[in-house]
């Protein structure tokens, strides 16, 4: 830096005599101002260079900790971002995990409320043919009873209108010899005496 203000001033200084003639004005006025000029560039450099050097590297190292900051906040960010994509993506995975487990449990249950209505189905079949068949028995018997009660008394008219008091008579004595001649309680009924 001193170096180009040293470079400046020469070049002032020796580019002088050529304005002031250009000028048409005297060289020493002319000189004068610019050696002024050069005095106070001067003085301004070596009086303010340090307060300047020290506000630029100040302003130098301010923008070196703002860079440094925001490339950490630039990475930062982008960690997050792709944590975040990481998340989306479990959470999309979760997601269809919890559909496909919907769906599996809806199918499961819908399978076991398929399963137990075809099971009472099958109950409530058995139910009826156990008692359409109970009825039925019921009903066949009621009709043997009633079939045998008719038929009794069928034959029983019959035997009324038939028989006369002489048959009932034999009738009569023919049981009771059968009576007689049957063999006791305790007899053996394979042995003869």
């Amino acid at each position: 830096m001193r170096r180009l203000l040293l470079a400046n001033a020469w070049l002032i200084l020796v580019s002088a005599p050529a304005l002031a003639a250009a000028e048409g004005g005297s060289s020493s006025g002319f000189l004068m101002q610019w050696l002024n000029f050069a005095i106070l560039i001067g003085a301004l450099v070596y009086f303010g260079r340090k307060p300047i050097g020290a506000f630029f590297q100040d302003r130098r190292e301010s923008i070196m900790t703002q860079l440094s900051d925001a490339a950490n906040l630039h990475r930062e960010a982008e960690e997050k971002y792709a944590r975040w994509q990481r998340q989306l993506v479990d959470l999309e995975e979760e997601v269809e995990k919890i559909r496909s487990t919907a769906r599996e449990r809806a199918e499961r249950e819908g399978n076991q409320i398929l399963a137990d209505a075809q099971a009472s189905a099958d109950r409530i079949k058995r139910d009826a043919t156990a008692t359409i068949e109970q009825e039925l028995r019921r009903a066949q018997a009621k009709l043997r009873s009633e079939t045998s009660e008719l038929a009794v008394e069928l034959a029983s008219g019959i035997l009324r209108e038939q028989v006369t008091e002489a048959d009932r008579s034999r009738l009569l004595d023919e049981f009771i010899t059968r009576i007689e001649q049957a063999p006791g309680p305790g007899a053996n009924h394979g042995s003869t005496s």
